[in-house]
């Protein structure tokens, strides 16, 4: 089954924002006197990473903010309204590199704070299971502040442009050697674009790709990731963009709805999609299921949600179960979801 199933044509469900934690509750409570809406979006909160791993999450996200002398989000400044110590004596916050949170000041609270820590354990579960199939973690680089209408002192995030994405990219290949990594590199092999290599001689089989891990870079508009990296000759991650440009390898319909016949024409034509099955905890808290049936429906490889089990918070009982299957629309015969993967074995 291995030499005949691709890496595309699976579906698995995969977290959304996987570091998140939820804010203190008093801080929760501040937040939500000023904007409930956004508040109770964000009121969420998921497994240490290597935990979802086990339970069968495939897919991650990370939000990265740019960091590279330290420091600058070691304190929280809104801590103060609530009685909490500003400086937060975190020694990850305070060395270089690339932090993990949604939102600097308001919604900071990660399971792991920095992208090599979070790549660490990704990378430590994966060398513990050889066998699983392939991981994708999204990479969405985030530089938006956010308004200190109070005077407290928010820190604000630098713009990121081309030396910060090379950075990126160096974080990710000092975790993860070239023999670990699916990168557009490899898929495009001998083809002159990557666009043309997945629609034309598809992506690696599950021979080929177990064990091994890929990244995309989720940013709207990754001009400046692309610029001088022909169909990302070079680089770790793949792009969303678009389906005609020549690094189009992979795309995000999130409403699996309205959109499942152009999620299913895109997957036949070779490119892989990401669907959402939840957003902004609406599904969840009305205890809705169309959207998720929809996506699980779908011709989606990757599914994400914010729910992978129920929340006690939520009355509703809502979930979109961690599994790993053939995908229900473009899967070869050849496919067993048995043979999938069996963690009980420890591959």
């Amino acid at each position: 089954m291995d030499e005949l199933v691709r890496l595309n044509q699976v579906q698995v469900v995969g977290t959304h924002n996987s570091y998140h934690r939820r804010l203190a509750p008093k801080l929760f409570e501040i937040l939500t006197s000023f904007d409930a809406t956004f508040a109770a979006s964000v009121d969420y909160e998921h497994r240490p990473l290597a935990e979802q791993l086990d339970t069968g999450i495939r897919q991650l996200e990370l939000d990265v903010y740019a960091d590279p002398d330290g420091g600058r989000f070691a304190d929280r400044a809104a801590n103060v309204l609530v009685g909490l110590p500003k400086a937060s004596g975190l020694p990850e916050l305070s060395a270089p590199g690339f932090k993990v949170f949604h939102m600097p000041e308001v919604d900071y609270e990660s399971s792991c704070l920095s992208l090599v820590a979070c790549l660490r354990i990704v990378d430590d579960w994966s060398t513990a299971h050889p066998k699983h199939l392939p991981l994708m973690v999204f990479v969405e680089a985030k530089e938006g502040a956010v308004p200190d209408v109070a005077g407290l002192g928010f820190a604000t995030p630098l713009p990121i442009g081309a030396s910060e994405l090379d950075a990126l990219d160096a974080e990710i290949r000092s975790v993860f050697g070239a023999d670990r990594l699916i990168t557009p590199d490899v898929v495009r092999a001998t083809r002159a674009t990557l666009r043309e290599a997945v629609t034309t001689d598809g992506w690696p089989t599950l021979a080929k790709a177990r064990g091994k891990v890929m990244f995309g870079f989720i940013n709207d508009k990754p001009l400046a990731y692309v610029e001088n990296h022909d169909s990302l000759r070079g680089r770790a991650m793949f792009t969303l963009s678009g389906t005609s440009s020549p690094e189009s390898a992979f795309v995000s319909r999130p409403d699996p709805g309205t959109q499942a016949d152009d999620i299913a024409a895109l997957a036949r034509q070779g490119f892989i999609v990401r669907t959402r099955a939840d957003a902004d905890t609406v599904e969840a808290g009305a205890g809705a299921v169309t959207r998720r049936d929809a996506a699980l429906a779908s011709a989606a490889t990757w599914i994400s949600t914010d729910f992978p089990s129920p929340d006690a918070k939520l009355a509703t009982g809502y979930a979109v179960r961690p599994m790993v299957r053939c995908n229900p629309v473009i899967a070869p015969p050849a496919c067993r979801d048995d043979l999938l993967e069996n963690m009980d074995r420890g591959t």
